[in-house]
C-alpha cells in the first residue's frame, strides 16, 4: 500500500516559444511597478536580457538591472543585490539565467521580506512566510530552480555551499521559453544537461521519493537521455526544447523529494574550488550511482531502461548496474572532464569528504553514507 505523501508546486508555469515576451503582462498582472532584473553580464552582452526586457520598455515599466551574478553565487552577492533593490525601491524580482541567478533572486527575496542576512536562513523552513513576488526565466537546460523551493548559496566565510529551503521561496511564476536556449553553446548544454539528469536520477532514487516525483523523475530521465546528444552535437531546436522541458520536470521531481549523495559531493567541490555545479555533478554521478545501485536495484534498472539500455535478458541487479555504465558512456560522449582535470587536489579529498558528510541531503541518499564512504568515492573518482 502506498505510504502517505505531500506534493507542493507553488509556481505557475508557462512553457512555450515566446513565453518570455509576456514578462510585462505578467508583471502588471501581479500588480507591480518596478521589478529588479537579476542576471549576469554574459547574458547582457549576448543580448538575451534585452530581448526579454523589450516588453517592459514597450509597456513603460521602470526596472533596474543587477548583473553581478556569478557561478556558485555568494552570500555577499545576495547582500549586494538586496541593498541595490532597496536603494532602487524595487517591488518584485525577475531572475534571468541559470540556477545562479534564480538562487540569488530567492535569497534577495528572503531579505526583502524578512530582513537579516541570508546565512540566518540556512536549513529547511527557516523562511516562514512568503517572499516578494519572483518571476524566473531560465536560459539553461539544467537548473530546474524555476520550480524549486531551494536556494544554494556559498557562505564565503566557510567556503561552504549552504542550502536555504522553504516552499515560501519558490518563484511565483516560471516563464520557460525554448527560444532562449536555441543558441546555447554545446559545452553549456552538456554541463547543464547533466545537471538536470542528476536532478532527475537523485530525485527518483532518494529516500524521500514518492509516486508523483517518481513519475516526473523517470520521464525526465528518458527525455534528457533521448535528447542530450542531439542537443549538444546538432542544431536541432526540438532537442534543445526537450532538454529545457526535461530540466523543468526534473526540477519538479527533486524539488518535492530531494537530492542525494551526488549533490553532497558536487556542492563540496563547488564550495572549495568554485567548480561549475553541472560539471561537478556530472563527474560524480556515475561513481555515486555505482555506490547506491545495490540499495534499490529495481529503480536503477528502470533508469537503465529509460536511458535506452537493453536489459530484458539481464537480472535485476545486472540491469541496475547498466544504469551506471550508461551514465559513464554519456559522460564520455559529452566530453565531461575527470575529477583530476578540474584542479582537485589529492590532499583535499579528506576535507571534501567532510564537507559532503554534513550536507543537508545526506539522510536522503538511498544507501547509508558517511564521511568514510564519501572519501572512498572521491578516491575512486580521483584515481580513475
Amino acid at each position: 500500500m502506498t505510504a502517505g505523501f505531500e506534493f507542493i508546486l507553488p509556481t505557475r508555469i508557462i512553457f512555450g516559444s515566446g513565453a518570455s515576451v509576456n514578462l510585462s503582462k505578467e508583471v502588471m498582472n501581479l500588480g507591480h511597478k518596478k521589478p529588479m532584473i537579476l542576471t549576469d553580464k554574459g547574458l547582457i552582452n549576448a543580448g538575451v536580457v534585452a530581448k526579454i526586457t523589450d516588453s517592459l520598455d514597450i509597456a513603460d515599466i521602470e526596472y533596474t538591472i543587477f548583473d553581478k551574478i556569478e557561478p556558485n553565487p555568494r552570500d555577499s552577492t545576495v547582500q549586494s543585490a538586496y541593498e541595490a533593490a532597496i536603494r532602487c525601491q524595487c517591488d518584485m524580482l525577475v531572475a534571468i539565467g541559470g540556477g545562479s541567478s534564480m538562487d540569488t533572486a530567492k535569497g534577495v527575496g528572503v531579505l526583502m521580506s524578512h530582513g537579516g542576512k541570508i546565512n540566518d536562513y540556512e536549513g529547511l523552513d527557516k523562511v516562514n512566510r512568503p517572499i516578494c513576488d519572483l518571476i524566473a526565466i531560465p536560459t539553461t537546460v539544467g537548473t530546474g530552480s524555476e520550480v524549486t523551493f531551494w536556494s544554494v548559496i556559498t557562505d564565503t566565510a566557510r567556503h561552504f555551499k549552504m542550502s536555504v529551503g522553504s516552499p515560501f521561496i519558490a518563484p511565483k511564476l516560471a516563464l520557460v521559453d525554448p527560444d532562449l536556449v536555441a543558441s546555447l553553446p554545446p559545452a553549456m548544454i552538456a554541463a547543464t544537461g547533466m545537471d538536470a539528469l542528476t536532478h532527475a536520477i537523485e530525485g527518483y532514487t532518494c529516500l524521500l521519493a514518492e509516486p508523483i516525483t517518481d513519475a516526473c523523475g523517470i520521464y525526465a530521465i528518458k527525455l534528457i537521455a533521448d535528447n542530450i546528444r542531439d542537443a549538444v552535437y546538432t542544431d536541432l531546436k526540438e532537442a534543445k526544447a526537450n532538454m529545457l522541458l526535461g530540466s523543468l520536470i526534473a526540477g519538479i521531481c527533486f524539488g518535492n523529494s530531494d537530492i542525494a549523495g551526488v549533490h553532497c559531493m558536487a556542492e563540496a567541490l563547488g564550495g572549495l574550488y568554485d567548480t561549475p555545479h553541472g560539471i561537478a555533478n556530472a563527474i560524480m554521478l556515475p561513481y555515486v550511482m555505482e555506490y547506491n545501485y545495490v540499495a534499490n536495484t529495481e529503480k536503477f534498472a528502470e533508469i537503465a531502461k529509460a536511458m535506452g539500455e537493453k536489459t530484458n535478458e539481464l537480472s535485476v541487479r545486472d540491469a541496475a548496474y547498466q544504469s551506471v555504465e550508461a551514465v559513464r558512456k554519456l559522460n564520455q560522449d559529452l566530453g565531461i572532464p575527470a575529477l583530476k582535470e578540474i584542479g582537485t587536489k589529492e590532499a583535499d579529498l579528506e576535507e571534501l569528504a567532510q564537507r559532503a558528510s554534513v550536507n543537508v541531503s545526506v539522510p536522503s541518499n538511498p544507501r547509508k553514507v558517511d564521511k568514510e564512504a564519501f572519501k572512498k568515492i572521491f578516491i575512486k573518482a580521483f584515481t580513475a
